[in-house]
């Protein structure tokens, strides 16, 4: 066996084991076999929670879809639907990827209503967490955006950003820039 294909497997195999062991499950699928609705649902659950770890978990097997074949899961996104990817430079896309993987799974097993608060939180964790990247001085505007977008989610189930609310983030944004310059000129 090819060293690479031996660290695709202990990967898939880690996250699988993580999978499970939050579940409280224990798996014996073989990893050529299709995936068990519980399965499937153990999985999402792990990587639809608002933390770190399974984002990172999320995040770790969207970049190896292959590995996970079995569980038929839709990795397919439009990001942040009709409303900025990346407004005013804050890049969001790959936490309205991760929310649009948790809407389309869980919608595809029925079990979408029961889980669509906690994919909206984890979605929230997110993009304040893609915030906190960001410098102080504009970091206010970027998580002005994140409540607005996490806000249009939660109360509409899909991500519609009015004019008014990119020009507020746009207004503390430059507010803060200014800022930023002014501190680094008295530096």
């Amino acid at each position: 066996m090819r060293l690479d294909n031996l660290f695709m497997n202990l990967r898939r195999a880690a996250v699988l084991a993580l999978a499970c062991a939050m579940a409280g499950i224990v798996s014996t699928a073989s990893p050529a076999a299709a995936a068990g609705i519980d399965e499937k649902l153990a999985v999402m659950s792990t990587w639809s929670q608002p933390t770190a770890a399974s984002y990172n978990a999320w995040n770790a097997a969207r970049q190896h879809q292959s590995d996970w074949a079995s569980y038929a899961f839709d990795w397919s996104t439009d990001y942040c639907s009709s409303s900025p990817d990346q407004p005013l430079g804050f890049d969001f896309r790959l936490s309205c990827q991760r929310h649009d993987f948790g809407y389309r799974n869980y919608k595809s097993v029925g079990q979408f209503p029961a889980n669509k608060s906690r994919i909206d939180d984890a979605f929230y964790r997110d993009l304040k967490a893609k915030c906190a990247t960001y410098n102080a001085f504009v970091r206010p505007a970027c998580t002005s955006l994140a409540w607005t977008y996490y806000q249009a989610v939660a109360a509409f189930g899909n991500l519609v950003v009015r004019d008014a609310d990119l020009q507020r983030a746009a207004d503390l944004k430059e507010r803060g820039e200014l800022a930023a310059a002014k501190a680094q000129a008295n530096a």
